[in-house]
């Protein structure tokens, strides 16, 4: 019997429409069906199968394959086949039943049965069935539910006559059957779901070579050694590359590195996806053209290029590399524009008296945090339009940046830029600006200095202008200051201006040095450091300049991503060169601007500048203000999508320091929030900062981020930090900013010790109150 089973089922599986063999896969079950009855003497058998996907052919005369399905087969009575196939096909409940609780049974109506139907409720319904179609049942044998992948198969015999008596030694009848349905139905459901796979793998791979036909953009395979293998039907219409052809054989010498590199940072596994823009030469034209890499998850490790021709993108980037000096909101020059119109006028010989001016609109970050950005955006082109109007002919008005604006007067002396100046601060103040029934007010302060055609450069005559509009803002907005080098407070200004945009010297010349400062676990047993990097301006006396004199002048000069790009660029390799202390490390923060953020070269280096350091980039965090998340809430998400697969971290610096930080936070998933620190140095004595504090604590469990705490300035406010359930404190009662040359153990010693008490719920209660 076993090896008549094993050579039918055989042929279920090898014969077949696979094969273009005609034989049904019906025919060749009712064969193996008569094979049961004959050798277990029944005068019908059947099996029920369940199959999870199109196990058959689509011209198999399976009813369907994605259901239960029962075929019998009975000897005497073709009538009686169909009207139980067609019976059990219709019960759903039955074969639901059947498929998940049928067991090995041998059932003889002439002996007492109560015990096996109470134990069997599906047997009952089977006898039930027998009944209703007037088949006499007088003994019933049935294989458990067996499961090969994903096929499900039950097999049963009708009829079985009485079992002979046989010697001692003989084996047991009811035995032998259900060893022989056992086995036949598990060899059927190996059959049936060899058969299945088979016919999945063939139709899902003609399935691949249409698609990949139907695709609509050039697609090739290429292999282990960069050649093309299979190409469709567009990239043979469009490309000057056909098979067997090296993808390094068709580029220029210059171009091999680019490509290079995209194949290694895929092959490597560091991205599933990459691509690099590459210059063909198509006919007497030249083309640009995007290749883009994947695995193509074969077994030969091939890649799946696909190729874009983008041609038409670098024409009009070419055409239109006019407009990148206009700023797009406004239509008003940008910086770069405006700082190369003053570069051509220091560069004049004629000396035209001159004088430029520094305008920020007072309070413009309460408008967006009222009425939102699209006010904001609104707000500003009606200033736009307004300074050119009160502007005199031939002066020159930019957009710098956010609210900040830059005007240029020619042929102007003192007299005639503070009359402008005058004009101008009169007529925004009277501007009504209304946003949906909300009135704002608006003023604006500014700065003005004569153009010096003794300056060496640009940033000398803007630091002027700079530190005037600085005091002016001091001096309490809505009104405008003259450059006069005599007075001592503006003297002072223009110094600090002056140290701070030396910032391109000071990069050129790698006048930084990092320091770090200490973020200590308040509840938590950290073995490594939790550390931010700062920077500090080296000058040449050897002093240190503040990063709060250059980094704002470093963001207003377009410096800032530069600065970012040399703080992150340092540390890796301080990392790089102490990997066995930074290993130590439990993380390491690092501040990025609201400028780095919107500078999408910077954020492909960065992209790029992480994948080179796979064993240092976990440990790292990145810290970005509430103020340029809030205000650039698509480049914040945008960097959060960047950093996760890296394994970095995000966390979300100075929290509470503007209007809207709770209804932003819930659009940025970010793993820490630093409290501002004007809501911690007097924690333990104002009862309004303690309410925000315990709200912000509240907030980080709910949303499951850690709260920092800074300017923590003693032990005191840490123990109360530590009693409400912040996370981390930092200050200086912990440590000062130290140089990071300085650090020889990334092991931390604990700050507060661990004999502090542990406090009660009702008296954290009553801390939070």
């Amino acid at each position: 019997m076993a090896d008549s089973t094993q050579q039918l089922l055989k042929s279920v599986f090898t014969n077949g429409p696979i094969e273009g063999n005609n034989t049904s896969v019906l025919d060749l079950l009712n064969r193996a069906l008569q094979l049961v009855c004959n050798r277990l003497d029944s005068s019908a058998a059947f099996i029920l199968t369940s199959q999870y996907d199109n196990v058959f052919a689509p011209d198999s005369d399976i009813i369907d394959t994605t259901e239960q399905q029962c075929v019998s087969h009975f000897t005497a009575s073709l009538d009686a086949q169909v009207l139980f196939n067609q019976y059990i096909n219709s019960n759903q409940v039955l074969c639901d039943s059947l498929l998940e609780n049928a067991q090995s049974i041998i059932y003889n109506a002439s002996q007492d049965n109560q015990t096996l139907l109470q134990d069997k409720p599906f047997l009952s319904s089977l006898l039930h069935t027998f009944t209703s179609l007037n088949i006499d049942c007088k003994h019933f044998a049935l294989s458990p539910v067996l499961r090969v992948g994903n096929v499900k198969v039950i097999l049963g015999a009708l009829c079985v006559s009485e079992p002979k008596p046989v010697a001692d030694d003989q084996p047991d009848p009811c035995a032998f059957v259900i060893k022989l349905l056992d086995d036949t139905a598990y060899q059927l459901a190996s059959a049936l779901e060899l058969r299945r796979l088979a016919v999945v793998l063939d139709n899902k791979d003609k399935q691949y070579q249409e698609l990949f036909q139907l695709l609509p953009m050039a697609c090739a395979l290429i292999d282990l050694h960069n050649n093309v293998v299979l190409q469709n039907d567009i990239w043979q219409s469009i490309l000057p590359i056909r098979l067997g052809d090296n993808l390094f054989n068709i580029l220029r010498d210059e171009d091999h590195p680019l490509l290079n590199d995209t194949l290694h940072i895929v092959r490597e596994g560091i991205l599933r996806q990459a691509w690099c823009e590459i210059p063909l030469r198509n006919g007497i034209k030249s083309h640009w053209y995007k290749f883009s890499f994947c695995h193509a998850l074969n077994r030969q490790q091939q890649l799946l290029l696909m190729v874009e021709d983008v041609t038409e993108r670098y024409r009009l980037a070419d055409e239109l590399s006019f407009h990148s000096n206009y700023d797009v909101l406004t239509g008003l020059p940008n910086r770069v524009q405006f700082e190369n119109m003053l570069e051509e006028l220091l560069k004049d010989e004629d000396h035209i008296p001159s004088c430029i001016a520094f305008l920020d609109l007072d309070q413009f970050q309460v408008v967006n945090d009222l009425s939102g950005h699209q006010a904001g955006d609104q707000l500003l082109q009606q200033v736009a339009v307004r300074l050119k109007q009160l502007l005199r002919k031939g002066d020159v008005v930019a957009r710098l940046g956010g609210d900040e604006f830059g005007l240029l007067m020619h042929y102007s002396d003192k007299s005639s830029a503070q009359q402008v100046a005058k004009r101008i601060c009169q007529q925004l103040f009277d501007h009504e600006f209304v946003w949906k029934g909300i009135k704002h007010n608006i003023s604006a302060s500014i700065g003005i200095a004569q153009v010096d055609y003794a300056d060496n450069d640009i940033y000398g005559v803007m630091s002027k202008a700079d530190a005037a509009c600085q005091l002016a803002k001091e001096d309490g907005r809505n009104r405008w200051h003259f450059y006069n080098p005599d007075d001592p407070q503006m003297h002072i200004m223009y110094n600090q201006m002056l140290a701070s945009v030396d910032i391109a010297g000071a990069l050129a010349l790698n006048q930084f040095e990092l320091f770090y400062q200490l973020i200590e676990p308040l509840d938590k047993q950290e073995s490594g450091i939790h550390m931010e990097i700062l920077l500090r301006m080296v000058q040449s006396d050897g002093t240190y300049v503040s990063p709060g004199v250059f980094l704002p002048a470093a963001e207003r000069y377009n410096l800032a991503p530069r600065v970012d790009r040399w703080v992150i660029d340092n540390l890796l390799k301080w990392g790089g060169e102490n990997l066995n202390i930074w290993k130590q490390l439990s993380m390491v923060s690092v501040n990025l601007s609201a400028m780095s953020l919107a500078d999408q070269k910077f954020m492909s280096w960065l992209e790029m500048r992480l994948m080179v350091e796979p064993e240092l980039v976990d440990k790292l965090c990145f810290e970005i203000t509430e103020t340029a998340a809030v205000s650039q809430l698509e480049q914040a998400t945008g960097l959060i999508d960047l950093l996760k697969p890296f394994g970095c971290k995000l966390a979300l610096d100075d929290f509470g320091s503007g209007f809207s930080s709770f209804a932003y936070l819930k659009c940025l998933d970010v793993d820490y929030v630093k409290i501002d620190g004007q809501f911690v140095v007097n924690l333990c004595s104002n009862r309004s900062d303690k309410a925000i504090v315990s709200a912000i604590c509240q907030l980080g469990k709910d949303m499951n981020f850690e709260v920092i705490a800074e300017f923590v300035e003693n032990t005191d406010i840490g123990e109360y930090l530590r009693n409400i359930g912040v996370d981390y404190a930092q200050g200086y009662a912990i440590n000062k900013p130290t140089r990071l040359a300085e650090l020889h153990s990334g092991l931390r010693t604990p700050w507060l010790t661990d004999a502090i008490s542990i406090i009660t719920e009702e008296e954290r209660k009553a801390l939070e109150i």
